[in-house]
């Protein structure tokens, strides 16, 4: 595996070799000072070029980087909108286990570009022209505390869409409802725990993209509860981890909402527990459910 310093001089030798890139910036893991190290930190590099076309028309030119395993360009796939503008990336994974996300940005959008990201720090500027960034900082990623009203919505949204669980559980609609946990419900809940995580530390902490950090601001026993709610393959196991989150969920919004003095809706949380116990427990042949 080629080293940190070995990727770094060839990402700027290609850069220092084409008079199109007239600079080249990096961001993400890796300029993030309160980021782990380890082997599958992607280099996260923005080359700033003064046109795009020639670039897309030849795309054997990144082929200088090393042999791929893989590369993604996610502007020229037609199952996913391209959502980067007059930008365009190249995903690379190589055989040698690095990755590079290489992105193009036009030169006339630098000034838009270097205020997008705080972890943003310059690697080459051929033209002098970028203007001095302070130090990387994470702190657009951190945790931002909840209003009032998002903390509503938030629990709302949990209480309402587990009933949609528990319909789908009990028509034996496995895909309905294993959709309905884990793309609604469960966001709902992670999305109070990262609240919980961020009064803890003073909102001082990112917990990393997909939560990935979150263990570590979480009690040992909270986090072994919310490991046991994935990978729920049949309807018992799904039944399980739905209550779990219901408990994990209603631990963590009273935390929550003492802290700010918000109102926690325990008239729903009291009723939708009852009617989903209801349903668990409904005969499979049932007309009615009360």
């Amino acid at each position: 595996m080629r080293t940190t310093e070995q990727m770094m001089d060839i990402i700027l030798h290609v850069a220092n070799q084409d008079e199109r890139v007239r600079a080249v910036c990096m961001n993400g893991s890796r300029t993030n000072p309160n980021a782990p190290a380890d082997p599958f930190q992607d280099y996260d590099i923005v080359y700033l070029v003064t046109e795009l076309d020639s670039f897309v028309r030849n795309p054997g030119w990144v082929d200088v980087f090393g042999e791929r395993i893989i590369m993604q360009t996610p502007e020229k796939m037609a199952m996913f909108p391209p959502g980067l503008g007059g930008r365009f990336s190249y995903l690379m994974l190589f055989q040698d286990g690095n990755r590079i996300d290489l992105t193009l940005v036009p030169t006339h959008e630098q000034e838009k570009y270097l205020q997008e990201d705080k972890l943003t720090v310059v690697l080459l500027d051929k033209d002098r022209s970028l203007p001095q960034l302070p130090p990387p900082s994470d702190e657009d990623y951190r945790v931002k505390p909840p209003s009032r009203e998002f903390f509503a919505d938030c629990c709302n949204e949990f209480w309402w869409v587990s009933t949609y669980v528990a319909k789908g559980l009990w028509r034996q609609e496995m895909l309905y409802a294993q959709d309905h946990l884990h793309q609604v419900v469960r966001p709902m809940l992670m999305k109070m725990l990262e609240w919980q995580a961020g009064i803890r530390t003073d909102f001082l902490i990112s917990i990393g993209k997909n939560g990935k950090y979150l263990e570590k601001y979480m009690a040992k026993q909270s986090w072994d509860e919310l490991m046991s709610t994935y990978a729920c393959g049949n309807k018992e196991e799904t039944w399980n981890a739905l209550f779990t989150m219901c408990r994990l969920f209603r631990d963590s919004a009273l935390f929550v909402s003492d802290h700010f003095g918000f109102e926690y809706p325990e008239r729903d949380d009291r009723l939708v527990t009852a009617y989903l116990e209801r349903v668990r427990t409904l005969p499979s042949n049932a007309v009615e459910i009360y």
